[in-house]
């Protein structure tokens, strides 16, 4: 005889969140860091540190509105150089030559515009033109004679120094005298289109963020908690505000003559290309490629990846970001000479990129790297003149805090490797 047991009423269904929220999310991070994936936390720390640092040794020069502006613009070429950069340090190679490269393209602009009447947009796309050749030819030669990147960059440091002295000429020096060049570092923009940039900026990362959360849910993904978002977005929104309102704060020494306030016209323009850069590394095919050979370029080309043409592309965009460079060179400093892009342009470029958090080794890296270590970098060359006006002890910090990133790369990756991430 079989009995039949009638079916009880069947269990509710339990919704099991992906995560509990902020202090999960915080838990999550920690152990992040302890297995060695810090990230940029190291430069961040170090940012601010040095800010607290400069500020309390001299509050009455270091903690201004000219000052915060001055900060960006000291660092603005850095950025773009270490930017370019970061593309060739994914890959586990280097480019030596990108200051000089930024010199050189620069100088083309400034025949351009000078010496055979061009006007600027001509000159700006000769500029760029000739940065891209310059990464070309390093890159053929790289990816497809096989010379190693510091041999072929260190020859071009070298030879880019003497065609900047053969278009310039010994202690030559040409003057930037187009007003839209010279805007580029040396304009503000109107306080009210320095606060709708502040919250386009604020309502793209909701955006961003809200629409990330949709297609993770549509694809069966688990989701960040809603909080966790809402604290990323007041974060950025608190941060953005005070820069935005430090920036509109009027900083001219006698306003009655000139006044001086508002948003730089730089601080846009490097956004705008940041946002670019970053969307093409984190959410493109090509970008996807560039941290799988910069991981193991044997395995990407056996996956069937271009391992010589991504090469070749990265150098070519290495140095037309320095060539962009260039023009912030010049504009900044009014003129192009024979020191453009050289004394320690490169070292510090090379810094930034390395604290902000890209690995000298390859397959780690992002552009707001280069962001964040660029700021680090100016603060220190800031920073330093205040407290003493010799320049020994000026190098000896940087060198330190260079040292110190390294450091800090080499055990993450270490930790890294022995957790098996």
């Amino acid at each position: 005889m079989t009995t039949t047991t009638e079916p009880g009423p069947s269990a509710p269904e339990v919704l099991h969140p992906d995560r509990s929220g902020i202090g999960n999310m915080i838990g999550e991070y920690i152990a992040k860091v302890r297995a060695g994936d810090v990230g940029a936390l190291p430069a961040v720390l170090g940012f601010v540190v040095l800010v607290l640092f400069f500020s309390a040794m001299k509050p009455d020069r270091f903690p201004t509105p000219f000052n915060a502006a001055n900060l960006l613009q000291q660092s603005a070429g850095t950025i773009f150089v270490a930017m370019g950069l970061i593309f060739v340090l994914l890959l586990g190679e280097i480019d030596l030559s990108a200051g000089y490269a930024a010199g050189t393209s620069a100088a083309i602009m400034g025949v351009l515009m000078t010496q055979r009447g061009y006007a600027w947009p001509i000159a700006v796309i000769g500029c760029l033109l000739t940065g891209a050749l310059i990464g070309l030819v390093i890159g053929w030669l790289v990816a497809k004679l096989g010379i190693p990147s510091f041999i072929v960059t260190l020859s071009f440091f070298l030879g880019l120094q003497g065609v900047m002295l053969w278009i310039i000429g010994t202690g030559g020096t040409i003057s930037i005298k187009d007003t839209t060049i010279l805007a580029i570092m040396n304009k503000n923009l109107p306080i009210l289109w320095g606060w709708l940039l502040f919250l386009v900026a604020v309502l793209a990362y909701l955006g961003l963020g809200l629409n990330r959360r949709r297609m993770r849910a549509s694809a069966g993904l688990p989701l960040e908690p809603i909080s966790v978002l809402a604290a990323k977005v007041a974060a950025l929104a608190v941060i953005l505000g005070l820069a935005t309102w430090l920036l509109s704060v009027e900083r001219a020494v006698n306003p009655a003559v000139a006044s001086l306030k508002g948003v730089p016209i730089i601080v846009p323009i490097t956004a705008v290309i940041v946002i670019g850069l970053t969307f093409m590394l984190r959410r493109t095919r090509f970008g996807r490629h560039i941290y799988a050979v910069g991981g193991n370029a044997e395995a990407a080309r056996r996956a069937g990846i271009s391992v010589v043409g991504l090469k070749i592309t990265c150098f070519v965009i290495c140095s037309t970001l320095a060539a962009m460079a260039g023009i912030v060179f010049a504009s900044r400093d009014n003129s192009i000479s024979p020191t453009t892009g050289g004394s320690t342009t490169l070292l510090l470029a090379v810094g930034a990129a390395v604290i902000g958090g890209t690995s000298l080794f390859g397959g780690k890296g992002r552009i707001i790297d280069a962001i964040i270590g660029g700021l680090v970098v100016a603060v220190l060359a800031n920073g330093m003149p205040l407290l003493t006006s010799e320049a020994a002890p000026q190098y000896v910090v940087t060198a330190l805090v260079l040292l110190l990133a390294a450091s800090v790369d080499a055990i993450a990756r270490r930790r890294a490797a022995a957790s098996g991430r």
